[in-house]
């Protein structure tokens, strides 16, 4: 059953150990079969208790799934390892527009704004017990927040926006829960709920971004929460449209108890309109990372919600790292206030990557879906034979099996650093890895 690999351990922390370094190895492979807790207790001589207290360690961890007489499994994805693995390896040579990075020349000099907010933190140290939040920060994001129809809601300040939707995760949910997912999505998403214990569904998604429908169908099977992004959707660049946000906070309306996280990805970088769905339930979270606009290293985003959820974030985050840098608070506030990212200039250069490739695949038969953001997704028949041909073509593109889960498959283009001359040539690539025959659409 398990091949070459014995399981150990006398005590359930030693038996989880050995099956998590198993799969963390590759000597136990996604969707493998684990013993049955009393084959494996006799074979370890224990009580059958410490292999099942084992088996719920590793399934709170998300390294496992079960699904009672059927047994345990390692999970199709585990959070052991991720699905950082399901990636390409760039030979020399070969364009790489696989990696979801932005373009460094559109990305401000940081070397000023820390500068200064090193100054001022020398003027006046950050000492134990000061606020956590930079007020003037607070104040800025505020009225950004405001401007764009987010509810009012007090602030705090996380190390970018998947910190965000894990503290919040946490702050309402047990191992166990179940939380809607967009599908296709961003897989580091897709890995952090099973790595917290939760079980994800799947909602599809279109242009206008996720269906209702599809969340109606989630949240009446179970569904606890809601992770959806607003613009910029990584990977099909989808954007909430304003008639999508009504139907969307409608059914959410019907299912207030919900906890709806709310990442708005394209901050900074798009010029599409943000229509949030903050307030259709008691618990919601808005996050803004500065990632895109400003860095990916940058590390920082501010996180608004109901005050039940953004206490809970900040009481938790008091007993951890206890704050995000003021130095790197006060650099981004520097930032926004001098106006180091002409919004509008760098979506419009995204914009014109993203278009002209779209026209160029559209010239050539092939649908692909990208109305905002730097990501264009295109759906195919065969992942694999797609990659491997582009590869073999010279170019690098992301397998779609990293951001799916039961949509059908596709490939992401990232258009960050995309140079007008290439869409013919890399168009053409994608067309010729096609083959003859219609695009499948992924809705």
């Amino acid at each position: 059953m398990l091949g070459g690999y014995r399981i150990e351990g006398r005590r359930a922390a030693e038996i989880a150990a050995s099956v998590e370094r198993a799969v963390g190895a590759g000597e136990l492979e996604p969707g493998q079969p684990l013993p049955p807790v009393r084959d494996l207790a006799v074979e370890l001589g224990v009580n059958p208790n410490t292999v099942g207290a084992a088996y719920r360690v590793l399934r709170d961890r998300g390294v496992i799934e079960t699904a009672g007489r059927r047994g345990s499994r390692v999970r199709s994805a585990p959070a052991t390892t991720g699905r950082d693995h399901i990636h390409v390896e760039v030979p020399e040579g070969v364009r790489d527009v696989s990696s979801g990075n932005p373009d460094p020349a559109l990305l401000p000099p940081l070397a000023g704004a820390f500068a200064a907010a090193a100054a001022q933190g020398d003027g006046a140290p950050v000492l134990y017990g000061d606020v956590a939040v930079e007020p003037e920060l607070a104040r800025l994001a505020r009225a950004g927040l405001d401007a764009d129809g987010v509810p009012d809601g007090p602030l705090a300040v996380v190390s970018g926006s998947l910190d965000a939707v894990e503290r919040v995760l946490e702050a309402h949910l047990r191992p166990g829960d179940t939380v809607a997912v967009e599908d296709p999505g961003w897989g580091r998403t897709l890995d952090l709920v099973p790595a917290l214990g939760l079980r994800t569904v799947s909602v599809r998604v279109d242009d206008e971004g996720p269906l209702p429908d599809g969340l109606r169908n989630a949240l009446e099977a179970g569904a606890r929460a809601l992770i959806v992004t607003d613009r910029a959707q990584n990977p099909t660049g989808a954007a909430v449209s304003a008639a999508r946000a009504r139907a969307l906070r409608s059914v959410l309306r019907a299912h207030s108890g919900t906890l709806l996280i709310e990442d708005d990805h394209g901050h900074g970088i798009v010029d599409v309109p943000l229509h949030p769905l903050a307030g259709a339930t008691r618990h919601w979270a808005f996050v803004r990372s500065a990632a895109k606009a400003y860095g990916p290293d940058l590390r920082i985003a501010v996180l608004t919600g109901d005050r039940v959820t953004v206490d809970r974030v900040r009481g938790r985050q008091r007993l951890g790292p206890g704050w995000v840098s003021r130095v790197t608070q006060r650099a981004l506030v520097r930032l926004w206030a001098d106006g180091a990212v002409d919004a509008p200039a760098v979506a419009a250069a995204y914009g014109r990557r993203r278009g002209g490739l779209i026209a160029a695949l559209a010239a050539r038969g092939v649908a692909a879906h990208g109305v905002s953001g730097m990501n264009v997704w295109v759906p195919v028949p065969d992942e694999t034979a797609v990659v491997a041909r582009l590869l073999h073509a010279g170019w690098a593109v992301a397998p779609g099996a990293r951001y799916r889960m039961s949509a059908p498959p596709g490939i992401r283009i990232t258009v960050s650093t995309l140079m007008e001359d290439e869409n013919g040539p890399l168009a053409d690539a994608v067309a010729s890895a096609l083959g003859p025959g219609p695009a499948r659409s992924y809705v």
